[in-house]
């Protein structure tokens, strides 16, 4: 099978990388120039240093990611899935999801917004490191799985500045009524609103990904019996 029609049958692919590279374009010039795109809390110097850490290892995480859910990358070089799932998880997960504890408790974002985030780095944590450890038992089934889901909460943070956006708009009604011209609070309940949204959503596709492929195995394992006992 040639690799035009290996891409024909994965259309999502190029998408999926040309979404995280204009994420990236978009969220990195502040950080690299000093700046930030989110609100720095006061009398906390660490604030932004932890911030930087956690956005550098994120970077790291999102790109290995996007590579090992890549079929084609992941069937045509198989060391290299296994190193990047590496880097992945040691270099990527485990320090930025370390650092987005302590930014996501000490964030202004609302107590709303930090119970969601962190609630989000814990269970990136947790499926990461089960994936991780499923691989170590050479428990490919388990671990291809639980990679699926620490791939749809690693990648939440791309779809949070969807669903801000979308929240932004669907508020304007509501700004001079419920929000009395603050535009600020307006602001606030979307963020709030996202951070949860991007990552509830996320891990329920991710779930409904994975039942309808069990609900394909059940099919083709029935067939397969079918065909025996008509054989027989």
């Amino acid at each position: 099978m040639t690799l035009s029609k290996r891409w024909w049958r994965r259309p999502w692919v190029a998408p999926m990388f040309v979404v995280m590279v204009a994420f990236l374009a978009f969220s990195l010039p502040p950080y690299l120039m000093g700046g930030s795109r989110l609100p720095l809390r006061e009398g906390f110097a660490a604030h932004k240093i932890l911030l930087d850490v956690h956005i550098g290892f994120g970077m790291i995480a999102l790109i290995a990611c996007g590579f090992q859910v890549w079929p084609w990358f992941r069937g045509k070089y198989p060391k290299a899935h296994k190193i990047m799932g590496r880097v992945y998880v040691l270099g990527g997960v485990l320090p930025a999801g370390l650092m987005a504890l302590v930014v996501s408790v000490t964030a202004l974002t609302g107590p709303v917004g930090r119970i969601g985030n962190v609630m989000l780095s814990l269970l990136w944590l947790f499926m990461t490191f089960r994936g991780y450890k499923s691989a170590r038992r050479r428990q490919f089934g388990d671990h291809r799985r639980w990679m699926i889901r620490s791939f749809a909460l690693c990648t939440s943070i791309v779809l949070n500045r969807v669903w801000i956006i979308l929240l932004l708009i669907g508020l304007q009604p509501w700004l001079d009524t419920h929000y009395g011209g603050s535009m600020d609070a307006l602001i606030g309940d979307a963020a709030q609103a996202s951070i949860w949204l991007s990552w509830t959503v996320n891990l329920a596709l991710a779930e409904w990904w994975l039942d309808k492929g069990k609900g394909k195995a059940r099919e083709k394992r029935g067939a397969v019996r079918e065909t025996v006992g008509a054989a027989n």
